[in-house]
Formats: C-alpha cells, sequence, structure tokens
C-alpha cells in the first residue's frame, strides 16, 4: 500500500479517457483510496473494482449514478463535504475532484478546467438524435447551470486557488488554465491507454482490413457526421466508428444512407475486399481485446473534433497506423505531420476527404511511428507523476 498518498477522480460512471488516466494514477501509487463522488461499476472500466473507491453520499441515489449531470446542482457541496485523510491528495479534475479538502498537500492533475463554466455549449451538446429523455435531462442540467454559475465558478476558482500544483494533459488545457485561473500548470501528457502488447485481441465479424476507423463519443461537437460525409465523398472508403451517445440515432440513419461499397474501388486507405459491405459501420462500445483488433487493421484513425488531448492518434500509432486530424487542439501535441498523420483544416467533409486520400498516397514509416508513440510512454508518465508527488509529500 501507498503511505501517505489518496487519489480523487470527478466520478467513475463512464469509460474515457479521463478514467483511464484516473486508473493509471492508482497504478503509480498501489493500494491509494481513490475518492469520488459517483461510482457506477456497469458504466465503467472494471479495473475500478479493483480500487478502494470511496464515495459520497450522493452515491446513495441511483440515478444520479446513471446521469451524473443531474447531480450537478449538489456536486461542489459533496465534494466540499467529504473530507480527504493524506499527506498528498492526487485529484484527476475536469472541474469538481480539485475541490476535496483535507489533505496536507494537494496536486491537481487537469484534464480541462469545468467545460460547464467555461465551454457549457458543449458540456450541454447532444441534442440532435438524442431522445426526449436525454433532453429533458439536459434540459434540467442546463436551467440547474443557468441558475448555479456565479457561485460554481467562485467555488472552482477557490477550489483551483488552494491547489500546491497544477498538472495539465497538454498545452491546450495548460493555456486554458492560466485563462481560467492565472496558475501555471506543467504538461504532463498521458500514455496511449492501448497497446499491442497489453492484452487479447478479438477481430470483428464481418469487417475486413483496411478500413477507416473513428473513435469517438456519439455527441455532435465530436463532428462524426462530417467523417461519414467525408467517405460518402470518396466512395470507394470503408469507415468504424466506435463509440456510443446521444447523436448515434442520427448517424445510424446517415449510415445507411451512405449505402454499401462499390464491387470496383481501390487504394490503400480503406479499399473493400468485396461488393455490398456496409460503406459505414457504427460499432457502439467495443472492449478493448476488440479496440486492439481495430487499431491493428485500420488504414488510418480520423478524428474531426476539438479536443483537450489528442490520445485516439497515439493509440492508432502503437498498433502502426497513421492519423488524419483535425488541425487544433490537443492533435498539435501528438499528431506530426508527415510523419505521424495528416491534417486538415476545419471539420469539412471535402477537406476531410482530401486529407485521406493524402495519407493514402503517403508511404509511412513504422519506426517512426512507433518512436513518436514511445515519447510517450507510460514509464515516463508515472515516473514523472510519481517525482512530483513525492516531492510535495517531502519538500512541499
Amino acid at each position: 500500500m501507498t503511505a501517505g498518498v489518496a487519489l480523487a477522480h470527478d466520478y467513475a460512471t463512464q469509460r474515457g479517457g479521463a478514467e483511464r488516466v484516473a486508473l493509471l494514477l492508482a497504478r503509480a501509487f498501489p493500494g491509494a483510496p481513490l475518492y469520488t463522488t459517483l461510482y457506477d461499476p456497469a458504466a465503467t472500466f472494471p479495473e475500478f473494482a479493483d480500487l478502494d473507491v470511496r464515495t459520497g453520499p450522493l452515491d446513495r441515489v441511483g440515478v444520479l449514478r446513471h446521469h451524473h449531470r443531474l447531480a450537478l446542482p449538489f456536486l461542489a457541496p459533496s465534494v466540499s463535504a467529504q473530507r480527504v485523510d493524506a499527506d498528498v491528495l492526487l485529484a484527476s479534475s475536469t472541474g469538481w475532484a480539485h475541490g476535496y479538502r483535507g489533505a496536507r498537500r494537494t496536486v491537481v492533475y487537469c484534464h480541462a478546467p469545468a467545460r460547464w463554466l467555461y465551454q457549457r455549449d458543449r458540456y450541454l451538446s447532444g441534442e440532435a438524435g438524442a431522445r426526449t429523455s436525454d433532453r429533458a435531462r439536459r434540459a434540467v442540467a442546463g436551467t440547474a447551470l443557468g441558475l448555479l454559475a456565479p457561485p460554481l465558478r467562485a467555488w472552482d476558482r477557490r477550489a483551483a486557488g488552494r491547489a500546491d500544483r497544477y498538472l495539465a494533459n497538454s498545452t491546450v488545457t495548460a493555456r486554458a488554465v492560466q485563462a481560467a485561473y492565472g496558475i501555471e500548470a506543467e504538461v504532463v501528457p498521458p500514455p496511449p491507454a492501448l497497446l499491442p502488447d497489453d492484452g487479447a485481441s478479438l477481430p470483428v465479424d464481418g469487417v475486413a482490413p483496411g478500413f477507416l476507423l473513428c473513435v469517438a463519443r456519439l455527441l455532435p461537437y465530436k463532428n462524426v457526421d462530417a467523417v461519414i460525409g467525408a467517405v460518402r465523398e470518396l466512395g470507394n472508403r470503408r469507415l468504424v466508428v466506435v463509440g456510443d451517445g446521444p447523436d448515434r440515432a442520427r448517424l445510424e440513419g446517415l449510415a445507411r444512407a451512405a449505402g454499401t461499397v462499390p464491387s470496383s474501388g481501390g487504394g490503400a486507405a480503406g479499399s473493400p475486399d468485396g461488393a455490398g459491405e456496409p460503406r459505414v459501420r457504427l460499432l457502439g462500445r467495443v472492449d478493448d481485446g476488440t479496440l486492439r483488433w481495430l487499431y491493428a487493421h485500420a488504414a488510418a484513425l480520423v478524428a474531426a473534433s476539438y479536443e483537450d488531448y489528442g490520445l485516439s492518434p497515439l493509440e492508432a500509432g502503437a498498433f502502426g497506423a497513421p492519423a488524419v486530424v483535425l488541425r487544433d487542439g490537443g492533435y498539435l501535441d501528438t499528431v506530426v505531420g508527415g510523419v505521424t498523420g495528416t491534417f486538415f483544416d476545419r471539420p469539412d467533409p471535402v477537406e476531410i476527404a482530401r486529407a485521406i486520400e493524402e495519407a493514402a498516397r503517403t508511404t509511412w514509416d513504422d519506426q517512426a511511428l512507433a518512436d513518436h508513440v514511445a515519447r510517450f510512454g507510460t514509464g515516463r508518465f508515472l515516473d514523472r507523476i510519481r517525482t512530483i508527488v513525492e516531492h510535495e509529500r517531502h519538500d512541499g
């Protein structure tokens, strides 16, 4: 057990990059308790079950575990009331976990400053294609946010100001931390979560190698519709989409409208092995073994959303696949043009299609891809995190 160190995470109710990082932090400090507001074992990564997860009183309300946005009015007081007993608290935060109190020193690993305060439209996105119940829940959250934004902003800034050290996952996030709080944060980029040697690879029935791959939550701001539009522009490419979300119904309609691949066609980045295969497949959520197979057999990853950190290109690169990404946000940290991928300037189907064709014409150096991914290795990340926490514990 790691004595004197405690961990915190906003809520363990979903599967995303922040949750993967929280598990990495737990790996850095085995046995350290993890404080969180809500925990839904069925909805998040199974590895959380191996941790000493300590939830607050909100966790007793089942509907909040399943729909954490409904808990928005109650999260700040819940975090403030749940005291942490530790020399150093390491908080994985997108806006709540940095508010835990009681530890002698606090280190915040920031994925992004509070989106509901600083990127409200993005936080509440998802109207298109959503069910009536989903829209109703977002309407409740939006109304609560409008009323609570001023006191929440004050709480958020007080919480940030109490931290002894701020870390950021990307240069984009570091700039946002500076803008929101006036705090200079050290950039400590997380490693790719999936690597070829970390587990089994499980093939997907009916999907032949050579497809384009998009890994994203199905929300309007992820611009998956633009990626589907690019595949329709190209005609002879196939696309596999991994992820789920409230925009799924609308995107399924676009996928059906995309039809099947033609019997003739070709090209290195996604030519079909036979006629009749759907041009676009939405697989929903998949397990890690399936995602490993998809990365390993994709011609390229395509990502069109603005991200605080560009994780998926690193995962694709670990399996030898280049990335075709938006020239913005966190992708500028994780993609090197002409070496590990190609860029497009707007999430527009025509521009994305051109970048896909450029990637198909490029001969990619597998060793260069591997060397780039190695710069973001797990060992380097864990070593830096441990060094920072130990400094705060003994010298802070």
